[in-house]
Order: structure tokens, then C-alpha cells, then sequence
């Protein structure tokens, strides 16, 4: 009737909007002159009285959180507020409801000051004789935030100008966002994110109802309602706030109640430091300062297990022992658990060295990577015959970690016991360079003193950190390929951190093969009666290692979905004297793997074969010592002992020939069978002793040892007993020793008199190679002869430089001269 009445014809024949419009356009004017006004004013105080809006990153804390987005540490801002920045999508959306139930009913609708709030809460104070609610609104309670102010008349009046401007700068999604970043929670906690980290150990994406009808109503009164201090007088107020949910019908009855029945108590009043050193290594990064949550590929309870146990299982070790560990997904190349050190608050074992990182020796633990090279280049199959015997290489002479020698061993014996010797003979045939390239290109990068690759490297003469090393046998059971660990999840929100490329280091066969060959090698004693309750199916292949004067010990372990890396030492470098990887760095890894979680499968396999392609495939064939060829391929008399093994590509390689002696084997000869002495076409036999080359002799062939392992052989397999003697009066056309070396003593060899003692220095003269006896000669004066068998000892009265000489029956010759003080 009202609208009708407006557009109805008068009497006078005149409209309403024509005897009235003079006055309509007065009042829009005063009104349009009100609003020019408000925003000149909003714009004035925007340009002159700016908002303190939290836009700075320093303003804001940064967690470090795990895969499940757990915090694993957290880093307060420049004043040590715990403030996380997060937006609304990051927030439940329970809180949300909560949140505006609770506080501000009308928040998407009012433009920041709720005139009918402000009259309910006073008529309600009022009827009460007290304030028992409040008008303000979540625009307010931003506004007040950001610009604190006192509660007098003048002050409110301040908090509506700045509530207006803030309504005027920014979106409503804006001032919730504000609210959710800086609401006060109690002491130095501050946004829903830091106190759902503190209080209740989760994101705050992942609130329950009750836990988010309790951080709805927390900041009404921090300190009265915190749940790790007053958690009683928290479950009253939670209660409260779930009471109105059901009365403004946002939850149902059911859910509230529900809700009711969870307690009330806080988990932690400040963030746990799990993964500690990773979390700075990660927030030093400058390609992530401008995130605020870093998500790790940690799995944090699988860290905190580690981290108790490990902390525990150094304080067992000498003084100021630390520990690192390392657990990677093959498959991802994920990092699952990452400890830098054993105690992170212990100053005695300098738990703020990150020994991840550390650049360390790496002793014996690269001695799979040269065995895989070596089956990759056709130097030798699984069961080649290698000589762990005193050799020297120049000035170079090295020994095993026990100091003693075992003779003839097999490549998987030399490897699985981790001998020196054959280790060296390897890498001289593959060359150091080559293997120092080798591990450069699959982005193992190796310090070496000098820069310059050379033998010590294989012994430990280098350095490598002990990420760069679970990497490397990573390859092993990813066919060979190595990639960079990765710590950041792929989904992330961050274009930095994409997948690494991956880089061939060996071929998918040495990898199969050297990987068996670690997975035969046995757990350690105790553990391995431990290990039978486990149920534990899964190949392991691992391997230990000790760097030179027992200053690092380490275990590496690999199976189908694992990978671990484990170093213990000191982080000062000083040695640890009479440690092994294998009697501390070994039973931990073991025990790590055994708290892994179980294989994808139901029972865990091995890792698979490659598949046979052609050119490219694995087999067993059966082998013999001592050429190393196939059973097959030889004669059984040359067949001295029979090996299974792995061969590759259809390629058999021969056992390793002599250096300085004879290059042919099976080596042909021919004898005098009257004398049963060698002769040959050259030999000069008088009238008296005629010898018809073509009819009085036979033809033999024998199969010939390294000359080195003579001390280790059956007397039927040593050269004098397969080789005759040569007819007197034939002269040698061929050398079937090696030059004779010394034992032992390099030019570089100092002894010292006992100050408190009359004994004087004493060696034990011993040489290899050569043939027949040993002579010595003592600066120029002979002093002895000897067998090999039978090494004699001497007494040094000299002091200066003494000569030391050694010859064979042949006249092989070696010399030392050492210094006596």
C-alpha cells in the first residue's frame, strides 16, 4: 500500500517524486557528503595512521613439521612469539564454526561493529549489575590487537576508527585470517596454528570438535583457561561454547555430546625438538626463508624412536661419543629419520655438530662400490682368486685392519671380510682415477689430500659425509642408479624441491651381485640369536667400516625398501681406541633395521634379479682355482679347487697374472724323461748327457698360483713341486718368480732404543716373491739365509742408516734402508 501510495496521481495531478524530490535530493546529498567524508577520513588515517598489518616474515614463527605435518621444531619470531602464518584453508572449519558461533554471529553481514551485539551484551551487563558480555567483534578484537588501546571512552572511540579502517583496507577472508595468525592464547602463544602445535601436538587442520570449541573460546581469557594450567575451569568454558553450537543448531546434539566426553588436557606446553639439526639445516636454506611451515618427509614417530634408543645406546660408548643416523626410502629417496648427533642438548658430545654432514674417513665402506666397478669392467666374477698377501706399491704398503694375511681368497670373501689387500690389488687394475671419476659423475663427491686420487683411497684415504654415503648404496638396490636424498615432500607447495635426477653409478647386475654378496655376510653374535624371534625375511645387505687411528666407525645397510646410514665416533676427531664398525657402528644399525616398519609386502622379499637381456644377464657356473676360468673350459689336472659363481654377461674374466713374472697360464714346459729336469730348445747338452728333444721328453702343462700365496699352498700346488728344476746345463729363458720384496720395512722405517731399557731393536726379517732361499745382507755383510717358511730375527747394535739387502737363488734383489735412533 506504502509503494503504492508513493507513485499514486494527487488531486493536483502531481506525482509523490515530483513534489518531493527537491527534499529526496538534500538528503542524498548530506548522505553522499557523510560517506565522502567517512572515506576521506578512512583514506587520511590509512596514509597517515597506517595499519600495523603482520606482513614482515620476521613477524611470523616457522615449524619444521613431518610428513603427517607434525612438528618435529619449531622457531619463535624476532621478539619469541610462537606465531605460525596460516590461512584459512589451513584452519578446520570447525573452528571456523566455533569460532563465529561463539563470537560473532553476524561477522560476514555487520561492517565491523555489530550495533545489535552491542545492545544485547548491554542490556545484558544491565540486567546483570555486571559485564558479563561483550559487543566486541572478531573486527574489533583484530583491531584492538593490532593497535592496543586503553578501555576509557576515548579509547573505544580509537578501536572503532581503527575497526572502520580495517574494514575499509581489508576483506573480511583478510580480518578472520588476522584473527586466526594473532589471537592471543596464552604467554608467548599467539594464532590457532601455535596453540594447536603447543597444547594439542597437531595442525590446526586437524581439530576435533571439542578441541576446536576449546581454542574457540581460549583467548577469551588466556591465562584463566589454559588447559595445561586450569584445565578444569577449560573443560567448563569448552563445554559452554558446544552448549550454543546445539542451541543455534550449527552441531547436532549427538556430535556435542560426543565432544563432552573428551578430556580436557594439554600435551605438551612447548614443541618437542625432533630431527633438531635437520630443522636448521632446513630453515638456513635460503631457497625455503619464505615458508613459514616446512613439510619434511620425517616420520616423526619413527624419529623419536630413534632418537631415544640411540641416545641411550651412546651413553653406553666412551666418553664423548656421538652417533648419526640415516633412514631413506629406496624408492622415493626419501629421508624417514635423520639424526645428526645422539643428544642434541648434550654440550659434552657437541650435539650441535651435524655429522650427517660432516665430512669424515669413510674406511672400508667404499669397498662395495670398487667390487661393483670391477664386475662391471670384466675384472672379476663373484669367485675370482685374489692374493691377500704383504704387497707393496711403491712406497704404499698396506695390511689388513687384524694385521695378519690370509692368502688366497675369493672376491666375495675378500669383500664380505672387508680384507685391505685384495682391495688395493682391485683398485690398481681399475686405476684411481677411474674410480675417483666414477663416484664424482654419480654425484659422490670424495675430498682427497692433495686432490689427487690414489691407492690409500680405497682404505679410507679420503673424505666423505655420511649422506653422500647412503646415497652411494642406495644404487644397490635401485639397479645401480644413485639420488640425491630428498627432506622436503614433493607436494609441498614448492617448485625448488622437485624430484632429483638420478645418476648411473654401476650397471644393475654389479649391483645384484654385490648386494648378495653384503646380504650373506651375518649379523653380529647377539644379534643374530635375536633376530631369529623377529621374523625377519628381508634380505640385508650391510657393510661396516673403521677409519685409520680409530676416530670413525661406520655400518651401512641396505634392503629392498630401506636404506642406513650409521656413523659413531667423536665429533672432535679424537680416535677411540679398539672400536670396529663391526663392534659398535654394526649392532646398532641391526637393531635400527629390526624397528623399521614392516616391507610393503606381507613378507618381505629379496631384492629381485635383474632380468636376463641380451648382453646383459647374470648365471652361476662352476669356476676353478687357479685360473679362474670355466670348469668347463679347462682341463680337470688344472682344476685345483672348484668355486660357484656369479658371472655377468657371459664374461668369465682369468684370475689376475703375476706382475715381473711369467704372463702365460697354464704354463707349458717340457721333460727330460730320464732326469725328470726341464729343458727347453735352448739347452746345451754336452756329448755325455745327450738329450733327444723330439723323443726322450714329454710335454706338460701346469696351472700356476699368484706367486704371492706360496706361503698359504699345499706343498703339491707350489711351483717347485708343479715346475722341475732346469737341466744343468740349460740356461733360464723365462722368469717364473716375481721380484723378491722385503716385509714390512719401507725406506721411511724409524726404530728408537728404549730410553729405560739395555734390549736393543729387534725385526723379524721376512720377504715374498722370488724363488728358492732368502740371503741377507746387513750393510754389505752377509748375515743369513732362510727359507720363506722360516723368517729369522735380528738384533740392530747399529744406529744411523742401516742397509738391508735380500737376495734369491735366482738373483732377485730388494733393498731398504731404514734409520736407527
Amino acid at each position: 500500500m506504502f509503494y503504492r501510495h508513493l507513485y499514486r496521481v494527487s488531486t493536483t495531478g502531481k506525482s509523490w517524486y515530483e513534489r518531493y524530490k527537491k527534499t529526496l535530493y538534500v538528503v542524498l546529498l548530506r548522505v553522499s557528503m557523510c560517506v565522502l567524508f567517512t572515506a576521506v577520513l578512512l583514506a587520511s588515517l590509512n596514509s597517515i595512521f597506517p595499519l600495523a598489518l603482520p606482513n614482515d616474515s620476521d613477524l611470523f614463527a616457522r615449524v619444521v613439521v613431518d610428513k603427517n605435518n607434525r612438528p618435529l621444531r619449531a622457531f619463535p619470531d624476532a621478539n619469541g612469539v610462537w606465531r605460525y602464518n596460516v590461512t584459512l584453508d589451513d584452519v578446520s572449519p570447525r573452528y571456523i564454526d566455533a569460532l563465529l558461533t561463539y563470537e560473532d554471529q553476524r561477522f560476514w553481514q555487520h561492517p565491523g561493529i555489530d550495533l545489535l551485539a552491542i545492545l544485547r551484551a548491554a542490556m545484558a551487563n544491565i540486567y546483570s549489575g555486571r559485564i558479563v558480555s561483550g559487543g566486541s567483534t572478531i573486527s574489533m578484537q583484530v583491531a584492538r590487537l593490532l593497535h592496543p588501546h586503553s578501555r576509557s571512552f576515548t579509547g573505544k572511540l580509537y578501536q572503532a576508527l581503527r575497526t572502520m579502517q580495517l574494514e575499509w583496507q581489508l576483506s573480511k577472508t583478510d580480518i578472520l585470517t588476522l584473527y586466526c595468525n594473532i589471537a592471543p592464547f596464552g604467554g608467548t602463544i599467539e594464532g590457532v596454528q601455535a596453540a594447536s602445535f603447543t597444547y594439542l601436538n597437531k595442525p590446526a587442520s586437524d581439530l576435533t570438535h571439542a578441541e576446536a570449541a576449546l581454542l574457540a573460546v581460549l583467548p577469551q581469557s588466556p591465562t584463566r583457561y589454559r588447559p595445561d594450567l586450569r584445565p578444569d575451569v577449560a573443560e567448563a568454558a569448552r563445554n559452554k561454547v558446544l552448549d550454543r553450537m546445539v542451541t543455534l543448531q550449527q552441531w547436532s546434539p549427538s556430535v556435542v555430546d560426543a565432544a563432552k566426553l573428551e578430556t580436557v588436557y594439554a600435551v605438551h606446553t612447548r614443541i618437542d625438538q625432533h630431527a633438531a639439526l635437520l630443522a636448521r639445516r632446513l630453515i638456513q636454506d635460503d631457497t625455503l626463508s619464505k615458508q613459514h611451515v616446512i613439510h619434511t618427509t620425517i616420520d616423526a614417530n619413527l624419529q623419536a624412536t630413534l632418537e631415544d634408543y640411540v641416545k641411550s645406546y651412546v651413553e653406553q660408548q666412551s666418553d664423548k661419543s656421538s652417533a648419526a643416523v640415516l633412514v631413506v626410502d629406496n624408492a622415493s629417496s626419501e629421508v624417514m629419520a635423520y639424526l645428526g648427533t645422539a643428544d642434541f642438548a648434550s654440550k659434552k658430545r657437541f650435539g650441535h655438530v651435524d655429522m650427517v654432514q660432516a665430512v669424515r674417513s669413510p674406511g672400508s665402506t667404499l669397498k662395495p662400490f670398487l667390487y661393483a666397478m670391477a664386475f662391471d669392467d670384466g675384472l672379476i666374477h663373484s669367485q675370482s682368486l685374489l692374493t691377500d698377501a704383504p704387497m707393496r706399491w711403491q712406497s704404499f704398503q698396506p695390511s689388513n685392519f687384524n694385521g695378519g694375511f690370509n692368502g688366497p681368497v675369493s672376491a666375495t670373501d675378500a669383500l664380505q671380510r672387508s680384507l685391505n689387500l685384495p682391495a688395493v690389488q682391485l683398485l690398481d687394475k681399475l686405476g684411481p682415477h677411474t674410480f675417483f671419476a666414477r663416484l664424482h659423475n654419480a654425484d659422490i663427491h670424495m675430498q682427497i689430500p692433495g686432490g689427487k686420487p690414489n691407492l690409500s683411497m680405497i682404505l679410507g684415504g679420503g673424505g666423505l659425509s655420511l649422506e653422500a654415503l647412503t646415497q652411494g648404496y642406495m644404487a644397490f638396490a635401485n639397479s645401480g642408479y644413485t639420488q640425491p636424498l630428498t627432506f622436503i615432500q614433493k607436494d609441498a607447495g614448492t617448485t625448488h624441491h622437485t624430484t632429483p635426477p638420478k645418476r648411473f653409478f654401476f650397471s644393475p647386475e654389479a649391483a645384484w651381485i654385490t648386494q648378495k654378496i653384503l646380504s650373506d655376510i651375518p649379523r653380529p653374535g647377539a644379534l643374530r640369536r635375536r633376530s631369529a624371534f623377529m621374523n625377519k625375511q628381508e634380505a640385508f645387505a650391510w657393510k661396516t667400516g673403521t677409519s685409520y687411528g680409530f676416530r670413525d666407525t661406520w655400518a651401512i645397510g641396505v634392503s629392498k625398501h630401506y636404506t642406513i646410514g650409521v656413523w659413531l665416533g667423536r665429533p672432535d676427531g679424537t680416535p677411540i681406541p679398539d672400536t670396529s664398525g663391526r663392534l659398535t657402528a654394526g649392532p646398532l644399525l641391526h637393531t635400527i633395521a629390526d624397528l623399521l616398519p614392516n616391507a610393503r609386502e606381507p613378507i618381505p622379499l629379496p631384492l629381485p634379479m635383474p632380468s636376463n637381456k641380451p648382453n646383459k644377464s647374470i648365471s652361476q657356473q662352476d669356476i676353478c682355482w687357479p685360473l679362474g676360468i670355466l670348469k668347463s673350459e679347462q682341463t680337470p689336472e688344472h682344476c685345483h679347487q672348484t668355486k660357484t659363481a656369479w658371472i655377468m654377461n657371459h664374461t668369465v674374466p682369468p684370475t689376475f697374472v703375476d706382475s715381473q713374472a711369467i704372463t702365460r697360464n697354464p704354463f707349458d714346459f717340457r721333460v727330460d724323461t730320464r732326469s725328470q729336469t726341464r729343458i727347453h730348445s735352448n739347452c746345451h747338452i754336452d756329448s755325455h748327457n745327450t738329450v733327444d728333444i723330439h723323443n726322450s721328453t714329454d710335454q706338460r702343462h701346469v696351472a700356476l698360483w699368484p706367486i704371492k700365496l706360496e706361503p698359504w699352498l699345499p706343498h703339491i700346488w707350489r711351483r717347485n713341486q708343479q715346475i722341475p728344476s732346469l737341466h744343468t746345463s740349460c740356461a733360464p729363458t723365462e722368469q717364473l718368480a716375481s721380484q723378491v720384496t722385503i716385509n714390512n720395512l719401507t725406506s721411511s722405517t724409524r726404530l728408537r732404543h728404549a730410553a729405560s731399557s739395555t734390549e736393543k731393536p729387534r725385526l723379524v726379517l721376512s720377504a715374498n716373491g722370488g724363488e728358492g732361499k732368502y740371503h741377507w745382507y746387513i750393510n754389505g755383510r752377509y748375515h743369513h739365509s732362510n727359507s720363506p717358511f722360516s723368517p729369522k730375527a735380528y738384533e740392530f747394535a747399529e744406529q744411523g742408516n742401516v742397509d738391508i739387502v735380500v737376495t734369491d737363488d735366482v738373483g732377485n734383489i730388494d733393498k731398504v734402508t731404514i734409520h736407527i735412533e
